[in-house]
């Protein structure tokens, strides 16, 4: 029954650096070159104060921190500006909201299709999403209503971050084929990204989570998978190749990028 005190800004100093590091990773935003070092550096420095100070950094400033050199300071530049054209689910993931993880991220972006129209959301309609619940609903409506996290992203977007909203998915009652399937995805799909994959997946009335049991539905096997389609063999759970489970879900052949895990 204790109290327990949470930041929830974007631009909270005890947090930022490890925002930062979220924000970079490769399920998120994906860029390449911001070590832990790196990123104490630029926050100690007040170089950057929010997550939008990221997209303002120049190779000057930057190969003049320590281990930088103007190498490494122009391949960060360039893996920041690939960055600011953004997938819509990664972005809303690597924002760190509490309790939005990437498949969740991916739905919400299915769902509502633009940023504008997440954050102008009312608890009803979050509770329209697969997965989400009053808990993440309540998460989300917390953080944008912050108005540092609102201005933080507005700045975002000023220095020029743009994002692309997948394919529209809203459920229709009629379509759940999927409904109580559980998928697991292993290695890495070729065409599409991992989080539209599960957005299909829950816009279809299934569920997508991390690890192998014997209640799972089916695993999707990418290229070089990891040990879940190993476990998945012992246990006698249905393996999907990609081209499979496009088939499955009505996609049939697609053309885009994967991420693998």
């Amino acid at each position: 029954e204790e109290v327990i005190p949470r930041c929830s800004g974007l631009n909270c100093p005890a947090q930022l650096k490890g925002r930062i590091r979220h924000f970079a990773s490769r399920r998120a935003m994906d860029v390449d070159g911001l070590g832990t070092k790196l990123v104490e550096q630029l926050v100690d420095r007040g170089l950057v104060q929010d997550l939008s100070g990221l997209f303002r950094l120049d190779a000057g400033t930057l190969a003049g921190l320590e281990r930088m050199g103007q190498k490494s300071a122009d391949n960060l530049v360039m893996a920041l500006e690939r960055a600011k054209a953004a997938e819509l689910g990664r972005f809303l993931y690597g924002l760190g909201i509490r309790h939005v993880g990437e498949a969740t991220a991916a739905a919400l972006a299915a769902v509502f299709g633009s940023l504008d129209a997440l954050q102008a959301a009312d608890e009803e309609q979050l509770l329209t999403v697969p997965d989400v619940g009053p808990e993440v609903a309540g998460s989300l409506l917390a953080f944008f209503s912050e108005p540092h996290n609102r201005q933080a992203i507005a700045r975002m977007l000023e220095a020029g971050v743009t994002l692309r909203a997948p394919e529209p998915m809203a459920p229709d009652p009629g379509e759940q084929v999927l409904e109580n399937k559980t998928f697991v995805f292993t290695g890495t799909l070729q065409g599409l990204t991992r989080e539209a994959a599960q957005a299909r997946v829950v816009a279809l009335g299934g569920k997508t989570v991390a690890s192998v049991s014997r209640k799972t539905g089916y695993v999707v096997m990418g290229a070089d998978p990891g040990s879940k389609a190993d476990k998945a063999r012992s246990l006698g759970v249905p393996i999907l190749s990609e081209e499979e489970f496009l088939a499955l879900v009505g996609w049939g052949a697609r053309s885009g990028g994967g991420a693998d895990g």
